[in-house]
């Protein structure tokens, strides 16, 4: 450590949000260049060394291959499948000094694409998967977290290229206990759910996530075995209601009343239902304004109707409304459409079923307002609500749409039971892309009769920083980081206490022992450091085993203390190595 290039820190960055950032950037694993991108420094690159040699074997493991092409990108196959434009912002464009469109690329399906097509031509090629380990960039609107949401990131991505569906399951079955193999070696716990395809496009998809308090991503378990991210959860629709006994539509003076809490009150106090039961916020339509910003620069109105007791989740929206981004319509949006009073919107004015323009404002509706739902919702007046507004008898939407956001309790989707809800972070995500890509780019192979047939891919992704990120938020504690042993940057960590001359000389005679049995050590050797910073340190960089050299060389023992989990012990001088060495193994699981 005397050489190391290694600065520790005894204060909190002060832009770290969460444990792993704070604690990488003390530890002096990584260091800040701007905004969501970091510097790699020594021990960092350890770690991220060692978490992508486990990917590499099992991906070898699973039948891929290995390639590496390059971050820089021409504009062109991107444009003929449509993310130029489909990435909107997220994607970082620049040109060269002749004017030509360049990209620093997402993620790589048109080059994997293109490389198979330009060697490959037939069945007998095929089946064949294809990985990298590469750095990936997207211009984040609001990268945060440190390593977990970066505009610069390293990510495995896999491609698989069959010929037919039956070859495209069993590559995404492989792949997935490759991830599943993955993790597990990691020592990262993970749920798989159910996800959505987003830009990526295709059919089947499910993400990997670590279930952590900081997690950006929502996801839904069921005591029945349903597991889904929130985007991805489709909400059991109602039977219709018979609504025949329901009188006819009114409109009702409801002053000062724009938001649901106040309507609610106004209600029961001026017009309450005949049978005495109190109105609740679910007896109310609430109509929702969003604007979409499509990725050709279009921006659009529409208005989502759902029971007045669910909120929208921006992030259900964004996944039933992709590619576009998704955000609360703001005055410009209402100053160009003044058919929509705030706080009093109803159907009649919007919806291009209802009114028959086509020049309308899209009415989408919550899959729970089903034919014969009956309803208290905005008049289009201020000040007034209408009453007794039935669905299908009164009004229609355009069609319907998943925003309103997953409680828990809500019913799973496939019968299984009550919902519960919890966080994680997204550590992997495979996707069932179908012929999408392969279209776009004409990837055609000849079959056995001969005939041309587009080829059928798979893709499959890891995120190797953020699974570093993942892991220093599963493993560390109030002092600092307690790295797994398959990770770490070192198995032990040799720490030689007080100035004496002998104590120096036999720590370094316990680390060279040690390394010779092929020990990782990180060996503190630091001449003019305190035993008090030293073990700070210790605690600080997370090596799972510590080794102590000190006072007690005098009596011939040293102290073998874990990291984590477990009490030190005095061990002689002579059987140090032969310990540590077992307890390594140990560890390591060999």
């Amino acid at each position: 450590m005397s050489s190391l290039f290694v600065r520790t820190l005894r204060e909190d960055p002060a832009d770290a949000e969460v444990a792993s950032h704070r604690l990488l950037v003390r530890a002096g694993y990584i260091r800040r260049a701007a905004p969501g991108i970091y510097t790699w420094l020594p021990l960092g690159l350890r770690v991220l060394g060692k978490i992508e040699a486990v990917v590499r074997e099992e991906m070898a493991a699973a039948g891929a291959q290995e390639v590496h092409f390059p971050a820089l990108l021409p504009r062109e196959p991107y444009e003929a499948t449509h993310r130029w434009t489909e990435y909107g912002p997220n994607l970082f464009r620049l040109q060269d000094r002749k004017k030509a469109d360049y990209l620093l690329a997402p993620t790589h399906e048109e080059m994997f694409t293109l490389l198979v097509k330009d060697l490959y031509s037939s069945y007998k090629d095929l089946p064949v998967t294809l990985f990298q380990i590469q750095t990936k960039y997207r211009d984040e609107a609001r990268p945060r977290a440190g390593l977990i949401r970066g505009r610069e990131f390293v990510m495995k991505d896999a491609y698989s290229f069959d010929v037919d569906d039956a070859g495209l399951e069993a590559a995404y079955q492989a792949q997935r206990d490759a991830y599943e193999r993955v993790f597990t070696r990691l020592g990262l716990e993970y749920v798989i759910v159910a996800a959505t395809s987003g830009a990526m496009g295709g059919s089947r998809s499910e993400e990997f996530l670590s279930p952590s308090a900081i997690g950006e991503d929502t996801y839904v378990r069921s005591a029945g075995g349903y597991t889904a991210n929130v985007e991805a959860v489709v909400t059991p629709v109602p039977a219709a209601v018979d609504a025949s006994g329901v009188p006819a539509a009114h409109v009702e003076d409801t002053p000062d009343t724009p938001t649901i809490a106040t309507l609610v009150a106004a209600a029961n106090e001026r017009h309450p239902r005949a049978d005495g039961v109190a109105w609740t916020a679910a007896d109310t339509l609430k109509n929702v304004v969003l604007a979409l910003s499509h990725p050709d620069g279009t921006r659009e109105v529409v208005v989502v109707g759902l029971p007045g007791d669910r909120e929208v989740d921006l992030k259900r929206a964004e996944a039933s409304f992709a590619p576009a981004e998704v955000e609360a319509a703001g005055d410009a949006d209402f100053a160009k459409h003044p058919e929509l009073v705030k706080g009093y919107i109803g159907p009649g004015v919007v919806g291009r079923t209802d009114t028959g323009r086509e020049d309308a404002v899209r009415y989408l509706l919550d899959p729970r307002v089903v034919d014969g739902t009956c309803w208290i919702t905005g008049a289009n007046v201020s000040g007034k609500h209408v009453f007794d507004l039935v669905a299908g008898r009164d009004f229609v939407g355009d069609g319907t749409v998943e925003t309103a956001e997953v409680r828990a309790g809500d019913p799973a989707p496939d019968g299984s039971g009550p919902l519960e809800l919890a966080r994680g972070i997204e550590i992997g995500h495979i996707f069932q892309l179908g012929r999408k890509y392969a279209e776009a780019l004409g990837l055609k192979v000849l079959d056995q009769n001969g005939k041309q047939v587009t080829v059928t891919m798979g893709s499959y992704g890891i995120g190797v920083t953020r699974a570093l990120a993942a892991l220093a938020e599963a493993h560390h504690d109030d002092s600092g980081l307690a790295w797994p042993a398959h990770v770490a940057p070192a198995h032990v960590h040799v720490v030689a206490t007080g100035k004496d001359a002998a104590v120096l000389a036999a720590a370094d005679d316990v680390a060279t022992r040690l390394s010779e049995r092929g020990v990782e050590v990180l060996f503190d050797d630091r001449p003019k450091v305190s035993p008090g910073v030293k073990f700070a340190d210790a605690e600080l960089l997370g090596v799972p085993l510590v080794v102590v050299v000190g006072r007690g060389l005098a009596d011939g023992v040293v102290e073998v203390r874990p990291r984590t989990g477990g009490e030190s012990e005095q061990v002689t001088v002579a059987d140090v190595v032969d310990t540590v060495a077992a307890r390594v193994a140990q560890l390591l699981g060999s």
